[in-house]
């Protein structure tokens, strides 16, 4: 029988849920239990699709092309397997579901109630990913903190798996333990509310797993141990590291697949993390600085600033340099300061490559194609995704095809040159305000140019990619453009969409129409970020 973990955030939001849940399937999934874990926001959102990077962070497109968050991301790069649709739900999506099932008269005339049908429809959903997945071990992470009334009902279903089945369902509270600056001494008192908190909703959680910056010491795990009901041995500690792939290392030190093997009342197997230790080992050790610039505009949030709206890139990054055993540096470049003092962009000659992903609207536009100019002019390793393919086109277009009012009909929909144009079916969808999951989403073949740098990066002609957006290569320009010395070196199977530009005789300047980064994994870096991050040190090296 498939067994079932939950993992639960207390104290705060950004705690590490997601970090902590990819890690326990790590962790199991190196004993050789197969694992898959499912996403639960508590979002009225059908989907992440609509709702703000700034505000969410990234929204992250599954293979079979749903929009989902960020966390689903973590899952594929830690568990080295694509996560689909079905491992993903919101409020909005179990309610819509429901509420179909009604209209459908599929409750056979019964009063529907929101206890217990919403929480019967998670539980449904949850043994349904599972059972898909083909999973001895299906992990669930519940958005949100203990105690919110958003998330009461997916407690409500957990409590209600647990209490049918105790032996197969385990519940883990990931706590923040925090250290007052003026204090200087760990804190329990939040988690112990926590905990109370889920006592009030029927749970006691198996383990806590207490995320701080230092490590639990014995008597704050005895104080836990007292006043939250649970055994010295269980409380977990999951300080601050360097890099989030040490997780895995630092739970295995706490021996916690044994425990959980032991409550799960499963068969013990060896452990096999070599390729996982050596890979941290890499990250921990390499000296050789590579400096990348990500020129993007959903890093600010007041006063703050928010990498998480575009971490597949990050990690990416990461993943490639490892391999390459190089140390990254990333630096975060708001694109509107470009719009502000041109004559800024400068300041990327002391970097080694520069990224542009993706990204919607108008605002941060012309820094970004400042940037890209730069790049493009002084041989700087340049890599744009999706909007920074576009861009580039547009850059290339203006200052190379002398079309100096090129642009996207996204930002100006009369433009005299629309080298960047909406898809067809797109622009239908738009004119019924049909605008949710609506996007060219999920995987899509390419065909590559054997002269290219990217037929170069993947070693072969023919790939997949994912997509996510509504507007493309206006081919009316292509011609034009290819004339002056644009490359088109990866397209659709029937030749119609351009999925990757790229200009011959630069180092590295590469633009796609997919999102790479969404495919990335630390054990299997993405081709072309590999290829990109080799061009930044042959910079160095130059």
């Amino acid at each position: 029988m498939s067994k079932f973990i939950f993992v639960m955030g207390g104290v705060m939001s950004g705690v590490g849920k997601g970090v902590t849940a990819s890690s326990i399937g790590k962790i199991l999934q190196a004993r050789g239990y197969q694992v898959t874990a499912i996403k639960i926001d508590p979002y009225i959102n059908v989907d992440a699709g609509t709702m703000n990077p700034t505000e969410h962070g990234e929204v992250f497109v599954t293979e079979d092309g749903d929009e989902t968050d960020q966390d689903i991301g973590h899952y594929e790069r830690f568990l080295n397997t694509n996560i689909l649709r079905d491992n993903y739900m919101t409020t909005g999506r179990v309610y819509q579901s429901v509420i179909a099932r009604e209209r459908n008269l599929e409750y056979g005339g019964k009063c529907v109630e929101v206890v217990p049908h919403i929480p019967e429809e998670v539980i449904a959903r949850i043994k349904k990913a599972g059972t898909k997945a083909k999973a001895d071990i299906t992990i669930i992470e519940i958005g949100g903190t203990v105690g919110e009334y958003q998330n009461i009902l997916f407690l409500e279903a957990a409590r209600m798996m647990h209490y049918r089945t105790p032996k197969d369902v385990l519940i883990i509270l990931v706590s923040f333990l925090p250290i007052p600056g003026t204090l200087g001494e760990m804190k329990t008192k939040p988690t112990q509310y926590a905990v109370q908190q889920l006592n009030s909703a029927g749970i006691q959680p198996d383990f806590i797993v207490c995320r701080s910056a230092k490590p639990i010491d014995g008597p704050r795990r005895k104080k836990l141990s007292i006043f939250c009901n649970i055994h010295e041995t269980d409380v977990i500690s999951n300080p601050d590291v360097d890099s989030i792939y040490e997780v895995p290392l630092v739970l295995e030190k706490e021996r916690l697949s044994d425990k959980i093997i032991k409550k799960l009342e499963l068969k013990a197997k060896t452990k096999d993390l070599k390729e996982w230790q050596k890979m941290v080992r890499t990250l921990k050790t390499a000296s050789k600085i590579v400096k990348i610039g990500i020129v993007g505009k959903y890093f600010a949030t007041g006063d703050f600033i928010l990498p998480d709206s575009y971490i597949s890139v990050i990690e990416s990054l990461k993943h490639a340099a490892c391999a390459d055993k190089v140390k990254l540096v990333i630096d975060w470049i708001n694109s509107d300061a470009y719009e502000k003092s041109p004559s800024a962009v400068k300041e990327l000659n002391g970097y080694d490559g520069i990224v542009v992903p993706g990204g919607f609207g108008s605002r941060g536009v012309e820094g970004k194609i400042l940037a890209i100019k730069y790049a493009r002019e002084n041989k700087l390793p340049f890599l744009g995704l999706c909007y920074g393919m576009q861009l580039a086109s547009i850059e290339f277009a203006r200052n190379v095809a002398k079309l100096p009012d090129a642009h996207t009909t996204e930002i100006k929909p009369n433009a005299k040159n629309p080298i960047i144009h909406i898809m067809p079916d797109q622009a239908e969808k738009l004119a019924h305000k049909n605008y949710g999951n609506t996007m060219r989403l999920g995987a899509y073949p390419c065909v590559l140019d054997k002269d290219s740098v990217s037929f170069k990066a993947y070693g072969k002609n023919r790939i997949s990619e994912r997509h996510r957006h509504r507007y493309e290569f206006n081919n009316d320009y292509r011609a034009r453009l290819t004339k002056k010395g644009l490359l088109l070196a990866g397209l659709s199977p029937d030749k119609k969409l351009v999925e990757i530009i790229e200009i011959s005789g630069h180092p590295f300047f590469v633009g796609t129409q997919f999102h790479p980064e969404l495919k990335s994994r630390p054990l299997a870096p993405h081709p072309l970020f590999k290829a990109f991050i080799a061009a930044a040190k042959a910079r160095i090296k130059n």
